[in-house]
């Protein structure tokens, strides 16, 4: 599956135990998401388009309205990367 460089580094944040977080309007619309990392970081090449081309391609989901995590799909679709820190 081809998945951008941004894809990839949410992904992997995601992978790690991190959450992405969205704000709906009041017609119940996703107007902004926010990619929390499990250190409680928030990654900012996580933008809009970047969260509903995972959600399209259902690499990440969400659970009785709890926040989005990757999915078995997305684990799959990940590639390894290293840890930075």
């Amino acid at each position: 599956m081809n998945i951008s460089k941004f894809e990839q580094r949410t992904l992997h944040a995601l992978a790690r135990g991190g959450c992405i977080q969205v704000e709906k309007n009041d017609e119940g619309k996703i107007v902004e998401v926010a990619c929390i990392t499990r250190e409680g970081w928030i990654l900012s090449d996580c933008t809009l388009a970047i969260f509903r081309r995972l959600r399209r391609r259902r690499l990440i989901a969400s659970r009785d309205g709890s926040p989005y995590r990757i999915t078995r799909e997305g684990l799959h679709a990940v590639r390894a990367q290293l840890d930075n820190r």
